[in-house]
């Protein structure tokens, strides 16, 4: 059992270079072979111990060689510049799967197939999301800028919502599947780029013990 008692709700939005749709989500192995991927979430409410982490945003840039859980993975961490010293440790332990049952998390579940952790950023981080119009984006400077949009239907043009629902799922309970267009700059440790790749948005709530349903 975690010793200290954490929670973050907020809003997350991902994007990996895989087809639309993700095969990672039916255990399936990856597009393209390995797996490259970003992700961010902007928190509405949360808590590690006595240090409130509403309103700040986090995230990380990833990659793994084959599968996920084949591991020899890398990250870079990337924290909102307005957090304080304490916010910033409390983010850096969560993402680190530390003070979680094990299992329990994604990142938990990902700190076990990570060879190499970069150096964590600490910058402004921009993030706009519109569940409804099934957009979402964010950025931080100089590292990473991802763009996520409708999948649209090839003859209409129209946009086609899809949404997947994952009873026991680590990650989220339910997303909207959309498009992702992903980014890196020069101060990146790991290099992403793609264009139309696949990409989610969901309303997530972990805890050290797993997401609330």
């Amino acid at each position: 059992m975690p010793n200290i008692d954490w929670s973050v709700k907020g809003v997350e939005i991902s994007a990996c270079n895989c087809d639309w749709g993700c095969p990672c989500q039916f255990n399936a192995l990856p597009t393209h072979g390995n797996c490259r991927a970003s992700t961010a979430v902007e928190i509405e409410r949360g808590h590690f111990g006595e240090t409130k982490l509403d309103g700040l945003r986090f995230g990380g840039l990833f990659a793994w060689p084959k599968a996920i859980h084949e591991g020899n993975g890398e990250a870079q961490p990337f924290i909102d510049a307005r957090a304080s010293e304490a916010q910033r440790a409390a983010l850096l332990t969560i993402m680190s799967g530390a003070e979680t049952v094990p299992g329990a998390t994604i990142f938990n579940v990902f700190a076990a197939t990570l060879a190499k952790m970069h150096d964590p950023i600490f910058l402004p981080i921009e993030f706009k999301v519109d569940r409804a119009k099934l957009r979402g984006s964010f950025g931080v400077p100089d590292i990473v800028a991802v763009q996520n949009e409708p999948i649209r239907n090839p003859v209409t043009g129209e946009p086609h919502r899809a949404r997947v629902t994952l009873p026991q799922g680590f990650e989220y309970t339910e997303a909207d599947f959309v498009s992702s267009a992903t980014k890196t700059a020069s101060g990146a440790a790991i290099a992403l780029d793609w264009a139309a790749g696949h990409g989610h948005l969901a309303d997530v709530h972990w805890t050290g013990n797993g997401p609330v349903r």
